[in-house]
């Protein structure tokens, strides 16, 4: 196999710290921020914390002048100890994916003010995401001394029960989501029982009281339960004895960085930056060796130390498979053997059926991504991409700055920890839209091979038999009208992001319908693809967001939808309909919308731009799209 040539030069010996470090003595920092996501990408420990302290001292207001369309969220963070250490971890992994940090922090020992009075200024500030930060100290500041695990039990109850009673509070009060953790039991406390017994019998007591804290998510949507056990099975100290005693910081620095960059996973899934496909190299990525070189029979996927490494990788990249990421694959080898070796390899785990894209070939990688993403109608931010050569990654970093790059290198044991560090997919919850996607895309490709065979897309139109269903969204239809606000970024009108509790209340409410976008067509269902949020205001309809899903676009089932809304404000009285569309970087195909069907824009101050349909003249849908639509419960809409 011939030598890679050399990697693209970065422009300089400079660390990614010593450019950070340049930038804030210059004052730099403001109007050059969005460099800072590509700077902080492979920092890690004590330098990503210093990048934080830096990061932290800029005004998010600033920051948000120079740069609109980088994504401001509003965190707070309360909580029984200390603590301010947690925000310039929490600045840095936030700033890590491209998101800027607004931080509330409260005054010490404050979470049951400020979660359970609805005036308190947690909830002033609006927060998109609250951290509860718990430790054991909300328990054990309770035990009276001589104490058992009885006193422990009781006392743990009762915290138990008041957090479910706080995180209902914040349901009913906010529309952000709001965190809790479980929490780290240190040996100090079991220690104190000289007896294996009770020490086994606390052992018990601490399990089901963080059992129970894991289980108050099941059934509220707003709220999300951090398991810090893993965290701290990984080798992370629980708590440093002498800041907890003297500062009454009650977690560890290390640990709180730890819960930083979870929460940064977190915040990136709120501001709609989940990643849907994950792109992996197959030589020496996905198997030990080179194809083209070692031949099938020569490759290591299981057998020897290695390839049970390999194997163990493609065991977790089947697993996030199955919960509705997409795989493609991206490698510089002939596509028959690389198709040939996953149908008929009897030890890979990987088969030819788990992709959706295989581009196998010589030319750049970076071209292969970008040819997937036009072939899956995505966005290049949509994808993550693995590979073991640093030559290659280098490149794709450069040609697609929006494509997320994880590094593997030469010890494939490591693979899945890579791979896994930064919980790219994570969402609050998964639907079932999620489970179905891989085979969704895999629709789509049989599409875009069916439009080969036509002249015009109006005939491949009127062939492929595209139905519409306008309706209600039912309760469990509730999270995935949620995640479509959340995570659709192209064909977002207002991008306003949506809890499912935030879109029971639009549902519920007398002057608000949401309605959920079905379609379908001869090759299958595509689900639930889109949702119209509509208030009526007198004898004005407004529009205030509409979703398509990607995959959906450029069928005619934007103009159905838009042209069954506008009949139906007529039909019900309304002199006319508002859309408002707010510029992001990510939703410029979508800038033309409302003027392509009969609105005239009224306003725009460059940000925002408002347009109105008179309702004289009501565009029909498509002749190839078949409409059934349902305005119910809210006919008067």
């Amino acid at each position: 196999m011939a030598a890679e040539p050399a990697a693209p030069a970065d422009g300089g010996a400079d660390s990614p710290s010593d450019v950070l470090l340049r930038m804030h003595r210059q004052d730099e920092l403001v109007p050059r921020y969005p460099e800072v996501k590509r700077l902080l990408a492979e920092m890690t420990g004590p330098e990503l914390l210093r990048a934080g302290n830096l990061l932290s001292r800029l005004d998010p207001d600033r920051v948000v002048a120079a740069h609109p369309a980088v994504p401001a969220l509003t965190v707070a963070v309360t909580g029984h100890g200390t603590l301010g250490a947690l925000l310039p971890a929490l600045t840095a992994e936030l700033a890590r994916h491209g998101l800027l940090l607004r931080a509330r922090l409260s005054d010490f020992d404050s979470y049951v003010f400020d979660l359970g009075d609805p005036g308190s200024g947690l909830y002033a500030s609006r927060p998109e995401v609250a951290l509860c930060v718990l430790d054991a100290a909300v328990v054990f500041d309770e035990v009276a001394t001589p104490w058992q695990p009885a006193d422990v039990e009781r006392v743990a109850a009762e915290k138990l029960a008041l957090l479910a009673g706080l995180a209902d509070r914040f349901a009913d009060s906010c529309d952000g989501t709001l965190v809790l953790n479980t929490v780290p039991l240190p040996r100090r406390f079991t220690a104190q029982l000289v007896d294996h017994r009770s020490r086994a019998r606390l052992g018990a007591v601490w399990r089901e009281f963080n059992t129970g804290l894991l289980r108050l998510a099941e059934d509220r949507p707003s709220l999300a339960v951090l398991d810090l056990d893993p965290l701290v099975a990984c080798g992370v100290a629980a708590e440093d004895v002498r800041l907890s005693v003297y500062a009454k910081a009650r977690l560890s620095p290390p640990l709180l960085a730890e819960y930083a960059r979870e929460v940064g996973h977190l915040a990136r899934h709120v501001a709609g930056r989940t990643k849907k496909v994950l792109v992996l190299d197959l030589d020496g990525t996905v198997w030990g060796g080179v194809l083209g070189d070692d031949g099938p029979d020569g490759i290591e996927v299981s057998g020897s130390y290695r390839g049970e490494a390999f194997a163990a990788f493609q065991r977790v990249v089947e697993q996030l498979a199955s919960q509705g990421v997409v795989l493609a694959a991206a490698s510089k080898n002939d596509v028959e053997p690389v198709r040939r070796v996953l149908r008929e390899h009897p030890d890979m785990r990987l088969g030819e059926e788990h992709f959706v894209r295989i581009a196998a070939g010589w030319g750049p990688k970076h071209e292969a991504l970008a040819e997937t993403a036009a072939a899956l109608n995505l966005g290049t931010d949509a994808f993550v991409f693995v590979d073991d050569s640093a030559y290659e990654r280098e490149l794709v970093r450069r040609e697609l700055p929006d494509v997320t790059v994880v590094a593997v290198d030469d010890e494939p044991a490591l693979h899945v920890t890579h791979l896994l560090r930064d919980g790219w997919f994570d969402s609050l919850h998964l639907t079932s839209e999620d489970h179905a996607r891989v085979s969704r895309y895999r629709q789509e490709a049989d599409r875009r091979d069916f439009l080969d065979g036509f002249s015009s897309v109006e005939d491949y139109l009127r062939e492929l038999e595209v139905s519409v269903r306008l309706a209600a969204p039912g309760p469990a239809e509730l999270p995935r009208v949620s995640q479509l606000t959340l995570r659709t970024n192209q064909f977002n009108m207002t991008t306003v992001r949506m809890q499912p509790t935030e879109v029971g209340e639009l549902i519920a409410a007398k002057d608000t319908q949401v309605l959920a976008v079905h379609s379908s067509d001869r090759f299958g269902d595509n689900g639930l693809v889109g949702a119209l949020f509509l208030r009526r205001e007198r004898e004005r309809l407004h529009i205030d967001n509409f979703v398509l899903s990607c995959r959906v676009f450029a069928r005619g089932i934007e103009q159905t939808c838009l042209s069954s809304v506008l009949r139906h404000a007529r039909q019900t009285g309304a002199t006319s309909v508002a859309g408002t569309y707010r510029r992001t970087a990510k939703n410029g195909k979508v800038a033309g919308l409302y003027t392509a069907h009969g609105f005239t824009e009224v306003a725009d101050d460059g940000t925002t731009a408002a347009f109105r349909h008179d309702l004289h003249h009501v565009p029909a849908p498509p002749p190839h799209v078949h409409l059934t639509e349902s305005f119910a419960p809210h006919e008067e809409l």
